[in-house]
């Protein structure tokens, strides 16, 4: 019997798993354990509009884990709440930490899927828990009801689309600032892409200021924050919302495996380097940028690679995807996205992404989609 274990319960741990389980065949026999410090999957590519009040449910966006996983028998699959504590690949086991105390777990083979998290307290990621990250939305939409003025810093996709939602809803009763580091949005995309995302939040009445960071933030005894700028201006607001960098979720695993921003460093087979039988995939890892699309890349090939090696068969190498593909809203009603150098329309990229989504949630918890 193999034991795979893995760890990280959203996008690329979840996929991976049914992956696994689907197409294995009659390999030899193996069992599954799935670690996830959340009892829900978190759609949270809907994160950004359900930042806004009332405008989607906590039933839309978390759903049971355990119950995509009901069709497996228990001796082929097994849902474990925690979170991984220490990971030994020499004699490949984890501690894990639960409610109930610690654990380990040994395993054959080791899936490291555990994600990232956003920088600050505002939940585009999980943060803790599901009823952490509930109650994280709950106390952001109590915040922004009440707030005047609103900051978000980061010119990237979660940037943008967080400044364009909040600004399709509020663009005319609150002040609304979009702080972006680099001269233009989006840096490294086409021109004509940046573009009009710029005119779009001229529209939408949004206060943008280019070529400009956030050097020091100081929260006020009221809630407020005071925002030193690298002009020397200072800006004090209601809601700050900062938007750039992630960090990857890997301080349970030795730093002889991580790059200098904690990423896990991987080789072509996406093999964890210099670890025996452990792989890394999605946002954890090194290989590519940190989106959905590679993440199920990556997650279709090493799934595959481990139904080979259940077969005592060799794995191939990952192939990279050879353009990036981008695809964000800017409000309810506008929206652009490009692959390389080609520009895909507002109309193709707001009717594609009208339910953001949020239906394909349950067919990727309960494996039909894959």
């Amino acid at each position: 019997m193999k034991n795979i274990v893995i760890l990280g319960g959203s996008y690329a741990g979840i996929s991976t798993a049914h992956r696994i389980l689907k197409h294995a065949g009659k390999t030899a026999p193996f069992k599954i354990t799935l670690v996830s410090p959340n009892t829900h999957f978190y759609w949270s590519m809907a994160a950004a509009r359900g930042l806004v009040p009332g405008q989607i449910s906590d039933e839309q966006l978390f759903r049971p884990i355990s119950e995509g996983f009901e069709q497996y028998p228990v001796n082929q699959f097994n849902f474990v709440l925690g979170s991984a504590e220490s990971a030994n690949v020499e004699t490949k086991h984890v501690r894990i930490s639960g409610s109930t105390g610690t654990s380990t777990l040994d395993y054959d083979f080791l899936i490291i899927a555990t994600g990232s998290r956003a920088k600050g307290d505002t939940p585009f990621k999980g943060i803790g828990s599901t009823e952490g990250t509930k109650a994280a939305r709950h106390g952001f939409h109590a915040r922004v009801e009440k707030a005047k003025t609103i900051v978000v810093a980061g010119g990237g996709v979660t940037g943008c689309e967080t400044a364009g939602e909040l600004a399709y809803e509020y663009g005319r009763e609150k002040e609304i600032t979009f702080i972006v580091g680099h001269p233009t949005l989006l840096s490294g995309t086409p021109m004509s892409f940046s573009t009009y995302v710029q005119k779009s939040f001229q529209t939408l009445k949004v206060n943008l200021k280019l070529s400009t960071q956030v050097k020091n933030t100081t929260q006020l005894p009221d809630g407020s924050y005071e925002l030193l700028l690298s002009t020397g201006e200072k800006l004090t607001t209601d809601i700050y919302i900062p938007t750039f960098g992630l960090t990857p979720n890997s301080s349970y695993l030795p730093t002889e495996f991580l790059d200098s921003k904690g990423y896990v460093v991987v080789d072509s087979y996406l093999k964890v380097l210099g670890a025996k039988d452990a792989w890394a995939i999605g946002d954890v890892s090194n290989c590519e940028w940190s989106q959905l699309i590679p993440a199920n890349k990556q997650s279709a090939h090493l799934a595959k690679s481990i139904v080979l090696l259940l077969n005592n068969k060799t794995p191939h190498p990952y192939k990279l995807i050879s353009h990036r593909i981008t695809g964000m809203q800017i409000g309810r009603n506008k929206g652009i996205g490009h692959f390389g150098s080609w520009i895909i329309p507002s109309f193709v990229i707001v009717y594609v992404r009208k339910m953001l989504f949020m239906e394909k949630m349950g067919a990727w918890l309960d494996g039909s989609a894959f």
